[in-house]
């Protein structure tokens, strides 16, 4: 003779009274720790200010590039700028005219960053003078990169790969992307 299978039974979460296995068990959805509430409203912050500071941020390190490149011998990077325009205008362009472009583009660029206002000029203005800005790593990678390593003018133009990319999240923003957080 045969019995009838007995059905097991098993505590319910956080008590030690059995159920029958075959009972619906619901399980309350986790109460938000202080910490998830904590990082919860760091993301809303972040997505809401983080381009904007982003963009005032770039502006600012534009801004005062540019300006360096107004008064002769403050710029570390003003010999590199007149040999880099030198060499992309086939000499055209002398030493002098090329920081005084360089200095008013970099400024301009700055100033759109930092106010926002022509903000879309600014960038394309940024999207040309990116081109001028890494070109060094291209026209004169020997010198940037001798046997040993990069050197410090090296390293100088390879910061503004992160300036690019700054630029370019800017840019996106600009053109109507937005930081979006998980619904």
């Amino acid at each position: 003779m045969h019995s009838a299978p007995t059905k097991t039974a098993r505590p319910v979460a956080g008590t030690s009274a059995p159920v029958p296995s075959n009972t619906l068990v619901r399980h309350a959805a986790p109460i938000p720790t202080v910490v998830d509430r904590a990082v919860s409203g760091l993301a809303t912050i972040l997505a809401r200010h983080s381009i904007t500071a982003l963009r005032i941020s770039l502006g600012l390190v534009f801004l005062g590039f540019g300006i360096l490149k107004f008064f002769p011998g403050m710029s570390p990077a003003a010999e590199l700028a007149e040999r880099t325009i030198g060499t992309l205008t086939f000499g055209l362009v002398g030493p002098t005219a090329a920081l005084l472009l360089t200095a008013i583009l970099e400024t301009v660029v700055g100033l759109t960053l930092v106010t926002g206002l022509f903000l879309r000029t600014g960038l394309v203005i940024l999207a040309g003078a990116l081109v001028g800005i890494m070109s060094p790593l291209v026209l004169f990678y020997g010198e940037l990169f001798p046997a040993g390593g990069p050197t410090l003018t090296a390293q100088y133009v390879l910061k503004d790969i992160v300036l690019a990319c700054a630029g370019a999240v800017i840019g996106a923003a600009a053109l109507g992307a937005r930081l979006r957080l998980p619904e």
